[in-house]
């Protein structure tokens, strides 16, 4: 009997030395791998240097809004005025997915005519795919509804109700029916006139360089072929190269 008693201490204390394998530690509210979900949303950095391949890609998004109330009373005045071919309850503010210019994703801004809107979404929805580059996608208010202000910021807008340069009709931004794209790395060239001025360096247009919208391209597609739009690019007494229109003015 001493002996049994014996054994069966010895065998206790083993096991106590000796515990099995614990298991897994799961956190209150936590999920088991086997149900972890990818968002299509989820943003991620670059592919990893061993050549691995990025969980998910970037997702793009786009919308298209009535303007807000306070959207309005910023407009009024500075891009929009009494007079203006378009009433605002025309207009519809468009928010889409882009590509900014250190290639990480984000947002940008348009205000355009309720009868492209969805157009427009579905050209800059190729631009994302093709990782296209827009430096800034601001409204013009942000620079007081000032066209010259804005090209030299590199901001890439649509909807501003003013007339052609020089000139008394009006330009189809005041019918939220033109955009225009990089304005520095697409200048407008008449001559000896070049606008915005930084645009000077990339009048060789052979030489291709972040941002530029060249033919063949993905601005060019997107806007061209996608929705039919007018490049103005393709001008011959003048070249608009940041310009593309629903009616090719």
């Amino acid at each position: 009997m001493r002996r049994l008693l014996i054994g069966m201490l010895t065998a206790a204390l083993l096991s106590a030395a000796c515990p099995s394998p614990a298991a897994p530690l799961v956190l209150a509210g936590s999920t088991p791998d086997t149900s972890v979900t990818t968002h299509t949303a989820t943003i991620t950095g670059p592919a990893p240097a061993d050549g691995g391949t990025a969980a998910a890609a970037a997702a793009f998004h786009g919308s298209v809004r009535d303007l807000s109330k306070d959207l309005r009373s910023r407009m009024r005045g500075v891009s929009w005025h009494k007079g203006c071919p378009v009433p605002l309850r025309n207009l519809r503010l468009v928010t889409v997915s882009r590509y900014r210019w250190n290639g990480e994703p984000g947002r940008g801004w348009l205000v355009v005519h309720a009868d492209v809107a969805n157009d427009v979404v579905s050209a800059f929805r190729h631009l994302f795919a093709k990782k296209f580059r827009i430096r800034s996608l601001r409204l013009v208010d942000r620079y007081g509804g000032d066209d010259a202000k804005s090209m030299d910021a590199n901001n890439s807008s649509a909807f501003n109700c003013r007339t052609v340069g020089g000139t008394s009709t009006w330009s189809q931004h005041s019918y939220g029916r033109a955009i225009d794209i990089n304005p520095v790395q697409n200048p407008y060239v008449r001559g000896s006139t070049v606008q915005p001025d930084r645009g000077r360096r990339y009048l060789d247009r052979d030489d291709v360089r972040k941002g530029m919208i060249v033919q063949p391209g993905p601005a060019r597609w997107a806007f061209v072929q996608i929705i039919d739009w007018q490049w103005g690019g393709n001008w011959s007494s003048s070249k608009d190269y940041q310009h593309f229109s629903a009616n090719g003015r």
